[in-house]
């Protein structure tokens, strides 16, 4: 595949816990996309992108700097990757608060979902999750990776127990997330994408 044709894939790691999970979990799944020819890979740790909690009213009002410095990560992206876990039946307040803070870098992109958690393997997360993406205007794909008592599921080398099973749900993710990142690059390329009554 030429260099040109390669997509951007940006995994966001969404809790910013101390002794949170999600780390673990992210450095597994960049290992399996950095096997694939299609994919060039960031990871974007929401604890250290320093995002502000309060926030503006004003649409017009100049953005921090911490929100500044990281617009041109996501603006860049291709697809992203959202490795979540389930707190208290939903998702953390760190991660809607970074996807609020922007806009027309989340339009017409694919977001896939890494979720880990307790029984419920962290879905119910993901479940809520596609609601506000759909809200500001990125497509979810259905191919998810979960993580049913993350805590037993993983052994000491950061690897999935169950590797072979794990492995294969990261390929399929990986395969539809490619899909929907090519056919939506052409299709911004073509017409970019913009919301009624926005006009440049």
């Amino acid at each position: 595949m030429a260099e040109r044709d390669r997509l951007q894939l940006v995994i966001i790691i969404g809790s910013v816990r101390k002794g949170r999970f999600g780390p673990v979990v992210a450095d597994w799944l960049a290992s399996r996309a950095g096997r694939r020819h299609d994919f060039d890979v960031d990871i974007i740790d929401l604890a250290t992108a320093w995002l502000p909690d309060v926030m503006s009213a004003d649409r017009d009002a100049l953005r921090p700097r911490a929100v500044q410095d990281l617009a041109p990560w996501l603006g860049a992206a291709d697809a992203f990757v959202v490795v979540t876990p389930e707190y208290n039946q939903s998702f953390p307040a760190a991660l809607k608060n970074a996807i609020d803070w922007y806009d027309e870098e989340w339009h017409a992109k694919p977001v896939a979902f890494v979720s880990y958690g307790g029984a419920s393997s962290g879905l119910t997360a993901v479940a809520q999750l596609r609601q506000v993406f759909a809200d500001v205007h990125a497509v979810t794909v259905r191919e998810t990776v979960s993580f049913h008592n993350y805590w037993s599921s993983f052994g000491p080398d950061g690897l999935p127990l169950a590797r072979e099973e794990c492995d294969e749900a990261a390929c399929k993710m990986f395969d539809r997330l490619g899909w929907w990142a090519r056919a939506l690059r052409r299709a911004r390329a073509e017409e970019p994408y913009r919301l009624p009554g926005r006009h440049d």
